[in-house]
């Protein structure tokens, strides 16, 4: 099974945005790494739902678009000794890191053939 984002505004998910600034040299390992602690340690915490990385084209900035299932479910996530070796691993890499919570506000998409009959 597969498990993707959804990004929905009436369900109440804490988002993480993280914003990794990186040597364009380093983002691949930084990927690398996040995707290994992803599947090593972070998914199995409780209230994970999901983590997707994306590369910047000019190489410079990593984005980590997570969700958990609640803020507490977040925040205990962090109190992990097991994720902080982690955390303090990808903040060698980068040499910045700015993790925020959102709330999804509003949401927009293409509308396809299958919608012409919804208004």
């Amino acid at each position: 099974m597969t498990v993707t984002a959804q990004i929905d505004s009436t369900r109440p998910v804490a988002t993480l945005i993280n914003v990794f600034s990186v040597s364009p040299d380093r983002q691949s390992e930084l990927i690398a790494l996040l995707a290994r602690a992803t599947e090593e340690t972070m998914r199995h915490q409780p209230g994970f739902i999901c983590a997707n990385f994306h590369a910047s084209q000019d190489g410079e900035r990593v984005i980590n678009y997570a969700q958990w299932e609640s803020e507490g479910h977040y925040r205990a996530m962090l109190a992990n000794l097991e994720a902080r070796v982690h955390m303090d691993q990808a903040a060698k890499i980068a040499h910045d890191v700015q993790p925020r919570l959102f709330r999804v506000q509003s949401t927009h998409q293409r509308r396809t053939h299958r919608d012409a009959g919804r208004p």
